[in-house]
């Protein structure tokens, strides 16, 4: 159980799942943004407003802060280690 839970929490993901989640987030928040005050306008309520938009960015942080298998389907390739050089060497 313990090896399950700092697998989730350590968050390692992908360069294309970082790309992904900004989108994500980007475009979640503005939506939300929007509704929550177009909601609360129509309403005439600030504590609407508030609970919409505190209700949409509790569901986007499930969404996006756990590292989903989503954001780890493209792994980065690295390249072979030179057997020459070593960690503190730099050549010109």
């Amino acid at each position: 159980m313990s090896d399950y839970l700092n697998g989730l929490l350590e968050g390692k993901i992908d360069f294309e799942g970082q790309k992904l989640v900004e989108k994500l987030m980007y475009y979640v928040l503005t939506a939300s943004t929007i509704a929550s005050f177009i909601t609360g306008f129509a309403l005439q309520s600030l504590s609407l407003t508030f609970g919409t938009m505190g209700l949409s960015v509790v569901v986007l942080a499930v969404a996006i802060i756990p590292p989903w298998p989503a954001y780890r389907s493209h792994p980065v390739k690295w390249l072979p280690a030179n057997a020459q050089s070593t960690a503190g060497e730099v050549h010109k």
